[in-house]
């Protein structure tokens, strides 16, 4: 098993004709209402119009046994893993601020979790992801294109009707949610502020010195909003 979570259990399976490794996510429907299924079956329907390098790759999905079976590609890690993991990469301490290089791949990072969302937000309609979270994304070296980062997780996804903004009050995780989704009207915009926590997490916001300027993270970007000039 790689996870599991409200809205199905993933795990890691070898097919037998391809002997190749994907993850299967199993969804227990059996005595939902006709409502919920057509709900559960929406991740299916997200992934197939989200078909792109920007997420993870829809293989097939079937019924059996009062559950959903999607298939889909294996990753190699998730970005919760990256962010644990990473001080000891980089050799320093936990409580240690991060160095040039280590700053730099962050960014980079960052730079493609946001085309990641730029994507499902410029699909027609566009799609509000709801669960960003480090979590939900995966880490795959792509030999057919310079990417390596992947969205996941499509179960609390929707697409946005614009004209409504009437969403399910309370979809997510409440450490990643937007104060609005608490309402039943919001729109692509909580997507952003969920991907504020995943930056602050990331780049240690809150602790780190920018090692550019010799200054807390946190303190050099609000600076930079406020239009200030910087005395170095």
């Amino acid at each position: 098993m790689i996870r599991s979570g409200g809205f199905g259990t993933v795990f890691k399976v070898q097919h037998k004709l391809d002997d190749k490794m994907y993850a299967i996510k199993r969804v227990e429907y059996g005595d939902f209402s006709e409502e919920k299924k057509q709900r559960i079956l929406r991740e299916v329907k997200i992934l197939l119009k989200l078909d792109s390098d920007f997420v993870v790759k829809y293989i097939t999905s079937w019924p059996e046994s009062n559950h959903l079976y999607i298939q889909m590609e294996l990753c190699s890690q998730s970005l919760k893993t990256v962010i644990k993991d990473k001080a000891i990469v980089f050799g320093r301490q936990p409580e240690d601020p991060i160095n040039v290089y280590e700053y730099f791949i962050c960014c980079e990072i960052f730079t493609e979790i946001l085309e990641c969302v730029q994507f499902l937000h410029s699909s027609d309609p566009p799609v509000i992801h709801r669960d960003l979270k480090p979590d939900n994304i995966l880490i795959e070296h792509n030999f057919m294109s310079s990417r390596f980062i992947k969205l996941c997780d499509f179960g609390l996804a929707t697409d946005h009707d614009m004209p409504s903004m009437s969403h399910t009050a309370g979809a997510g995780t409440s450490a990643y949610m937007a104060p609005e989704v608490h309402q039943s009207r919001y729109t692509i915009k909580v997507d952003i502020y969920s991907l504020g926590v995943i930056a602050q997490h990331l780049l240690d916001l809150f602790n780190n010195i920018c090692p550019t300027i010799g200054r807390p993270v946190l303190k050099f970007s609000k600076i930079i909003i406020s239009g200030q000039s910087i005395d170095r």
